[in-house]
């Protein structure tokens, strides 16, 4: 599980700052794909950011929980340690495949046995084919980037994200370059990897084609939670949602959920979940 906690991001622009994630609360469960979406440039792909440890935020805690129940507050850890932290439990997938061009499909996985530090799951030859398996690659560990397709490469790089069997999986607008049908494909795919493996997936997306793939929706403008969804680049509905009321509000898993999906969280809390989208 990852929890954010009343997180705030600050960027220098001249003499002043401009706040690009504005004291954002919200949790996304193991077995669970939470997808954030927005108007372009509302701030979604910096939560992102700080919830993958690449940016320290000004302020909030950004909790990742261990097996035993605790957390480590990543915003707390230093430079040294937020990195054995990625390497080891969270997992990322860009907007772009960005495979080592030279690799073949098997070789960009077995790479990151030099790049895991010790920690995570040994990276071997079987497990490397049974990840490609799972993305549907069965056949295609031999090929290069420049022999996949489009959807074929972000099927390498979801599974390249998996290899060390991180708690928590970070996607960043994983069907933009994807036409509707290959950008479905992987939505279902990133969902049924998320529930068999018990995976934290924080989803960013501003394609709502494909919201039948996320378990939860959280929208964000201008840097903050709202209750309410995108229609043409605005808000309907409009709420801003207090970090408060958030935090400790944690989404029901799938399979407990009520089939009419109207689940509003505790008695008296909103939860910055849109589901009538």
């Amino acid at each position: 599980m990852i929890t954010l906690d009343d997180v705030t991001l600050t960027f220098p622009d001249g003499d002043r700052r401009v706040t690009a994630v504005d004291h954002v609360s919200l949790a996304a469960p193991a077995g669970v794909v939470t997808g954030v979406t927005g108007p372009s440039g509302s701030g979604k792909s910096s939560l992102l950011a700080v919830a993958a440890t690449l940016i320290r935020p000004d302020s909030g805690r950004v909790l990742v929980g261990n097996a035993d129940g605790s957390a480590v507050d990543a915003a707390q850890l230093s430079r040294n340690e937020a990195t054995a932290l990625r390497r080891e439990r969270i997992g990322i997938v860009f907007q772009q495949s960005n495979l080592l061009p030279s690799l073949t499909a098997r070789e960009q996985l077995l790479v990151m046995r030099h790049l895991g530090g010790g920690g995570g799951r040994s990276v071997s030859p079987d497990r490397v084919d049974d990840l490609l398996d799972a993305v549907g690659l069965t056949g295609h560990g031999d090929k290069r980037p420049a022999q996949l397709s489009g959807g074929q490469r972000q099927r390498v790089a979801i599974a390249r994200a998996l290899v060390h069997d991180p708690d928590v999986l970070l996607v960043d607008e994983p069907t933009s370059a994807l036409d509707q049908e290959r950008g479905g494909a992987v939505m279902d795919l990133i969902a049924r990897l998320t529930h068999e493996r018990g995976t934290a997936t924080l989803l960013v997306t501003h394609d709502l084609v494909h919201r039948g793939a996320l378990d939860e929706l959280v929208t964000v403008v201008d840097g903050r939670v709202v209750d309410g969804r995108v229609v043409d680049g605005r808000v309907v509905g409009e709420r801003v949602v207090d970090a408060r009321e958030v935090v400790g509000a944690v989404p029901t898993p799938p399979d407990e959920r009520a089939a009419d999906q109207s689940w509003s969280g505790s008695p008296g809390k909103q939860i910055d979940v849109a589901w009538t989208l």
